[in-house]
């Protein structure tokens, strides 16, 4: 697997692997880059693999998230500013353009930057000068420019909220990063990865896997907080776990879902016992409930059969949610007098 600085790309899928392909071939280029890929994707990973694969590498690799700041504060950290340009501008301050050198600048999350900062970042990009602010000083640059955003950022231009010049500046060429659940032949890869990373804050000896029935939730997840997601479902899990010595058995993907059933009612100490015609009419309903449900769980199983017991796509086909499928698929237990599965 390609290391470069303190980081490691982990993936085999071929979706990935075109990615990573694709931002090699354009490092070697002397040209702004558009990363786009949906949050938690890694796009920071692959501007950070493009730098160090370029004839930069040597020089710094700077990055910062515009979304984090207000607009005055993004534009003196890209621009810099002079002593007294502003209220508590108390000294000069030199801006990551001037940082930089001959290096590189990841701006995450480029959309949201506003039209003003955009049109002087256009400037930097068409002639590699610019000025700090309250200065008259022009200064120059030769940093190289790779921008990401999980925006629609063709739209906003098209919506006059993003400058098309400046998008058409930044685009020489686009890498897309796929999301998670493109990747399913990474998953399991990535678990592990993060997984051995982490037991050691556990104080763990060793990491003891993950048993069948968990590959089985990682597999059939969505991922839509896609890699990052999945480093938090990881940890998490782990440290829920706490058995060093044997196999982690569940993945805490949600950790707001209610340790408690909510679908159980008890008598409050004023309520009356119940009589024979009582309990017979709770009976009868409790029997309505379980025709419900079997009747329920003949349509996922043949939907799962349909779908070759893929749980995402069974409850798409099925038109739920995918925690609403896992709902009723993990209620077997109430049909049957065996435990439940819920992995197949």
């Amino acid at each position: 697997m390609p290391i470069y600085s303190k980081t490691q790309v982990f993936g085999q899928s071929t979706p990935y692997l075109d990615c990573l392909s694709h931002a090699s071939q354009l490092a070697e280029l002397d040209r702004p880059v558009l990363i786009l890929g949906e949050r938690g994707s890694g796009k920071e990973l692959i501007a950070e693999r493009m730098h160090f694969l370029s004839p930069r590498w040597e020089e710094p690799f700077l990055k910062l998230n515009c979304a984090a700041l207000t607009e005055s504060l993004v534009e003196s950290s890209l621009f810099g500013h002079e002593a007294g340009a502003f209220t508590g501008a108390q000294k000069s301050h030199e801006g990551y353009f001037e940082r930089v050198q001959s290096g590189t600048l990841f701006l995450d999350e480029i959309a949201t930057l506003s039209l003003r900062v955009q049109e002087k970042l256009l400037r930097v990009l068409e002639y590699g000068e610019f000025e700090r602010i309250g200065g008259n000083k022009v200064l120059h640059t030769n940093g190289r420019i790779v921008a990401a955003t999980h925006a629609d950022i063709q739209s906003m231009a098209n919506n006059n909220e993003f400058r098309h010049d400046l998008l058409d500046r930044l685009a020489f060429d686009v890498v897309h990063v796929p999301p998670l659940r493109n990747r399913d032949t990474d998953v399991l890869l990535l678990a592990e990865h993060f997984a051995l990373s982490f037991v050691s804050q556990l104080s763990w000896e060793y990491f003891p896997g993950f048993s069948e029935r968990a590959k089985s939730t990682l597999i059939n997840y969505s991922w839509p907080g896609n890699v990052r997601e999945l480093k938090n479902a990881i940890e998490r899990s782990l440290f829920r776990w706490g058995t060093p010595t044997q196999e982690v058995e569940e993945i805490i993907i949600d950790p707001f879902a209610s340790p408690w059933d909510t679908d159980q009612h008890k008598n409050t100490p004023n309520t009356p016992k119940t009589s024979s015609e009582d309990k017979e009419e709770t009976n009868s309903l409790k029997d309505f409930k379980t025709l419900r449900l079997r009747w329920e769980l003949e349509q996922l199983e043949k939907a799962m059969k349909k779908c070759r017991n893929h749980q995402g796509k069974a409850a798409a086909a099925l038109s739920l949610s995918y925690d609403q499928f896992r709902a009723i698929w993990r209620k077997r237990n109430q049909i049957n007098n065996t435990p439940a599965n819920t992995d197949d």
